[in-house]
């Protein structure tokens, strides 16, 4: 069983670099940032918190995503849906909910896991650290480049999200104990997938 953890901010290229890393490696990828997404979604679909809502929602994480049977994997993508997720992220009760699910998910076989705090709090023994980072213009660029929206509005919104996170209390965002810092600015995926891969393989050794 090897865990591969990749945390960073939004926009640093997290889930393209994790999601073309398990296929590399042949290793099942996590989005933990879909599941909070999920909760989120829910919560304003019924008018409540995330807090309530976060312990009974059944979440499929995989090539799609599924959310009590229904595939939400474009749903959960909207710029609302995201600065919901932020708020409940940092939600000490929400994090436990998630955290919980994906330490169950990570007890069998090989995974590439990608969030904000998997390497610090959620896979702290993973075999592979990464903390992928860029400049905040080009995160908020790429970001933009998704959603068909300015990239101001993004850079406006993704500074907001970058200090809650850094700031929260519980899992704050920062790089693992151990983990290896990889800028992906002006990177391609194909090059920062390598050094993922050169990274398993070495500690596989």
């Amino acid at each position: 069983m090897t865990v591969v953890a990749i945390d960073g901010p939004a926009g640093a290229g997290k889930s393209t670099v994790a999601r073309a890393a398990g296929e590399a490696l042949g290793f099942t990828y996590l989005d933990s940032g879909a599941m909070y997404r999920s909760v989120a979604l829910a919560a304003l679909r019924r008018g409540a918190e995330p807090a309530a809502v976060a312990p009974e929602l059944q979440i499929e994480v995989g090539d799609r995503v599924r959310l009590d049977g229904e595939d939400v994997t474009n749903a959960i993508r909207t710029p609302e849906v995201s600065e919901a997720a932020s708020q409940a992220a940092a939600d000490p009760a929400v994090r436990e909910a998630m955290v919980a699910e994906q330490r169950r998910l990570l007890r069998a076989g090989d995974w590439v896991v990608e969030g904000r705090d998997i390497g610090s709090v959620v896979a702290p023994d993973a075999e592979v650290k990464v903390f992928l980072t860029a400049d905040p213009r080009e995160r908020a660029a790429r970001r933009a480049a998704e959603l068909g929206v300015d990239p101001e509005t993004v850079l406006a919104e993704q500074t907001i999200r970058d200090q809650r996170d850094e700031a929260r209390e519980h899992s704050p965002l920062r790089p693992a104990p151990g983990a290896v810092i990889i800028d992906t600015t002006g990177l391609g995926v194909d090059a920062v997938v390598k050094r993922i891969v050169e990274l398993v393989r070495g500690a596989a050794h």
